[in-house]
């Protein structure tokens, strides 16, 4: 455990992510205790507990699963349960999302016409059916807590506003299966705030993009979506993870918070 006595334990699915692993580091930072759920090999999880303990001095753990299977969210969050006697938040934030690298082809048949039904189903799988299942499971153990806690749903701009198609090259798309997913997002962001609405806040983010080596044309045609004129610096959007895990935000219940630069706002 952290130093700290009695740190929130915060469940964060997709924790071996691009932007999860910032938000795990801000999070030990700021004295909580976050729990990594992914089903990335047990070397790559470990490989970033051991970074993440050294640098902070503290004793996270992790878990390879596939939050897509019931059985598994149900055991892991019982063997969870058990071994620190509660938990305060979940971090809904799995999904599958295909980045715009200085690659050609970055994507590959994602047009509607080419897009797979197998395809469809796996991310449909990750990005919503997972995040039911984790908010099925950790939300009736959080809405065990005399103070309760809170579910933080990570949705996306494309959440609110359609792709624009326009700035992707080589006619390759982001292909609907995100667009689909993030929107469904909120969705369940609205039921979980009013399912458990004394005990369970649930309060969903929706962030644009972030830079991570993205070729040079993509950023110019993207950065004039942007109103602020650029994407999000790594590490950027911490402070409002943070800050939905802080008792600060102990009134906030069913928001849609935007965190894109003012592009959703045109």
């Amino acid at each position: 455990m952290l130093k700290d006595n009695n740190p929130k334990i915060i469940v964060i699915t997709g924790g071996l992510g691009f932007l999860a692993r910032q938000f795990v580091e801000e999070l030990v930072k700021k004295k909580f205790y976050p729990i990594i759920l992914d089903k990335k090999s047990r070397v790559d999880m470990q490989k970033f507990l051991n970074q993440v303990n050294q640098k902070y001095n503290s004793n996270l753990i992790g878990y390879s699963v596939d939050i897509t299977k019931e059985s598994s969210i149900k055991n892991i969050s019982k063997k969870i349960y058990k071994k620190f006697k509660k938990i305060d938040i979940l971090i809904n934030n799995a999904a599958n999302n295909p980045a715009v690298t200085t690659k050609k082809n970055f994507f590959s048949e994602t047009s509607l016409e080419k897009f797979k039904l197998s395809m469809w189903k796996k991310d449909i799988d990750v990005g919503l059916t997972g995040s039911f299942l984790a908010s099925k499971y950790f939300g009736t153990l959080i809405a065990k807590n005399k103070k309760g806690g809170s579910i933080i749903n990570i949705s996306s701009d494309l959440g609110l506003i359609a792709p624009d198609q326009r700035i992707y090259s080589n006619n390759n798309i982001k292909p609907i299966t995100y667009s689909v997913v993030k929107t469904g997002i909120l969705g369940l962001n609205r039921y979980l705030s009013t399912y458990w609405p004394k005990k369970v806040r649930s309060n969903a983010v929706c962030f644009g993009g972030v830079l991570n080596k993205q070729n040079k044309s993509f950023l110019k045609k993207v950065n004039r979506l942007i109103p602020m004129g650029r994407m999000a610096f790594p590490g950027e959007y911490n402070g409002v993870i943070s800050f939905l895990c802080s008792d600060d935000s102990s009134y906030l219940n069913g928001a849609v918070i935007p965190v894109d630069g003012g592009r959703t706002a045109w």
